[in-house]
């Protein structure tokens, strides 16, 4: 019978006295912890102050030595020092079957770490241009939405606009002879023959105009 192999998982769990925090009854009544406020000033991660108005750090400001120029080609030192890397790891791995023992072995592994270093530091300063990027898509895609919306909207207003006048092309003429009282044959109802407002011109053109309407439903 062959074991069943255990799973286990690559991350812990996140810690259950957090996780009970945000339940759905404690965010129904709105009572989930608020996210931390923005940082103003400088602030701590693994133990090195970082400041916030310094987003990317230069290498000079953690003392690490500058293997390449101030003014270059991104993709080309990226190359270059992914070159390096695998020149450096050779000669390492020579050293470790030749020479175990020799000194060198520790100079090549902070060469090692230096260029990862170097290429953690350049690949950073894409953040700022990957931020714009995305932000540039997101309002393109805001923009693209409006005008649609926009398209929609007005598609919409123009066909309510052709019923409207559709409607009012299908009304009958009122000519002025249909206004007098004896063409007309009404019911009135006892409210209205004795309010007096029959002999009312504005009475005579609603009523009018009501049976209208009935004729056309």
């Amino acid at each position: 019978m062959a074991q069943q192999e255990s799973q286990v998982m690559s991350l812990p769990l996140p810690p259950t006295q957090y996780i009970n925090l945000f339940s759905e009854e404690n965010i129904r009544r709105n009572k989930a912890p608020r996210p931390p406020p923005p940082i103003q000033d400088s602030y701590s991660m693994f133990g090195i102050q970082y400041n916030n108005e310094e987003m990317i750090r230069s290498l000079e400001s953690q003392n690490i030595k500058r293997l390449i120029p101030i003014h270059f080609d991104r993709r080309k030192e990226l190359k270059k020092l992914n070159h390096s890397l695998f020149v450096n790891f050779l000669d390492l791995i020579d050293l470790l079957i030749q020479y175990p023992d020799s000194p060198r072995r520790t100079e090549k592994i902070d060469d090692l770490s230096l260029l990862f270093v170097h290429m953690h530091h350049l690949l950073n300063e894409f953040r700022p241009h990957q931020a714009r990027e995305t932000l540039r898509v997101m309002m393109e895609m805001q923009k693209r939405q409006r005008v649609e919306t926009i398209k929609r909207f007005k598609k919409h207003l123009e066909r309510v606009v052709d019923i409207v006048n559709t409607a009012f092309a299908a009304l009958p003429e009122i000519r002025e002879e249909d206004l007098s009282e004896g063409d007309i044959n009404m019911e009135i109802d006892n409210h209205d023959s004795s309010s007096g407002n029959k002999s009312d011109p504005s009475y005579q053109l609603d009523r009018i105009m009501c049976k209208v309407i009935d004729g056309i439903e």
